[in-house]
């Protein structure tokens, strides 16, 4: 037996007894050593993003290899991260590539049993292997990552842009990181104190608080505005702070159902690009591969780490001020 933090209904989030998984054709059975809570668990639990409960949440989640099953090879004891979206290869979108937009994709830790537990079964294929020595906790964060380097692709900052991120969370602060990478001047828009000096510390040239503080330093906008924040509010201020002919890319996950005004004119007018960001299509290698390196700062994320028992808790509420990332280790 082991024990998992299992979603059963909208609202209804608790610790339960379960059989220890056993690994089918082709699947390992993985010993979770951290997990990640994400927006989306919180939108999960408030019924505000679709899934399949009862189900095991936890989709950012990192383990050692413990056993195969018929077909897998992995190495036993390897420490893996894993891409949680299994996608069918075979509707329209596959067969276009966009396995990001498959119209059967399976997630884990939304459609099938995740990592907020003691155990967990996944495909061997969705395994990814990370180098003797990596931070667990670290190894975590590769989804979340390969997530914003999709966003970032599609966003495509250049050395010498201005690049504003609209929220403090772990998405907003990976995007920071990679815009400054990339060799653009970065600005963090975010309420809270707190954050905007770990963004300065991780590569923001500014920071401001609000709309206003925004455009007073950079009155003619940004060439690529990031909306991280998953709020209506940030996505509608988004084109207030591009500059014509500039882009914005909506990374943030917003309750489904909620609307937010736009003006077609502005955007026509000025030809404001505005993309959206899904998933991470083949993005999770270059993830894994950018976090054992330390090519990305990690540990400032880490605000807390938390045993299995109080994740159903903490994925109830919302973050405490100033959080950037819950780890839950069920050991």
């Amino acid at each position: 037996m082991m024990q998992a933090a299992r979603l059963f209904g909208t609202g209804d989030m608790r610790l339960a007894s379960m059989p220890r998984p056993t690994p089918g054709p082709n699947e390992v059975l993985i010993r979770i050593a951290a997990a990640g809570i994400c927006g989306t668990d919180r939108h999960l639990f408030k019924g505000e993003f679709p899934c399949n409960p009862p189900v095991t949440l936890g989709h950012e989640f990192s383990g050692t290899v413990i056993e195969n099953g018929p077909g897998a090879d992995l190495p036993t004891g390897a420490l893996v991260t894993c891409d949680p979206n299994i996608a069918c290869g075979v509707c329209d979108p596959c067969r276009r590539g966009r396995v990001n937009l498959c119209q059967n994709n399976i997630a884990i830790g939304i459609h099938r049993d995740g990592g907020f537990a003691e155990y967990v079964c996944i495909p061997a294929h969705r395994a990814i292997l990370l180098p003797a020595g990596t931070d667990p906790a670290y190894a975590a964060f590769c989804e979340p990552l390969a997530c914003t380097l999709h966003g970032m692709d599609m966003g495509a900052p250049l050395p010498g842009e201005r690049v504003i991120i609209l929220g403090g969370g772990v998405i907003g602060m990976l995007a920071l990181q990679l815009a400054a990478r990339a060799g653009a001047d970065v600005m963090l828009v975010t309420r809270q104190s707190e954050k905007r000096i770990l963004a300065q510390s991780l590569g923001a040239r500014e920071t401001a608080a609000t709309l206003a503080e925004a455009q007073a330093i950079w009155p003619r906008g940004a060439d690529l505005v990031v909306e991280c924040a998953g709020v209506a509010e940030t996505v509608a201020m988004a084109p207030a702070l591009t500059r014509a002919g500039g882009r914005i890319v909506i990374l943030g996950v917003l309750p489904q159902g909620e609307r937010v005004p736009i003006e077609p004119f502005d955007l026509l007018f000025r030809e404001i690009q505005v993309l959206f960001s899904f998933l991470n299509p083949f993005t999770q290698s270059r993830a894994a591969a950018m976090i054992a390196t330390g090519q990305i700062a990690i540990a400032p994320l880490i605000s807390r780490t938390i045993p299995l028992l109080e994740a159903p808790h903490a994925t109830a509420n919302p973050p405490l001020p100033g959080e950037i990332k819950v780890i839950v280790v069920p050991g």
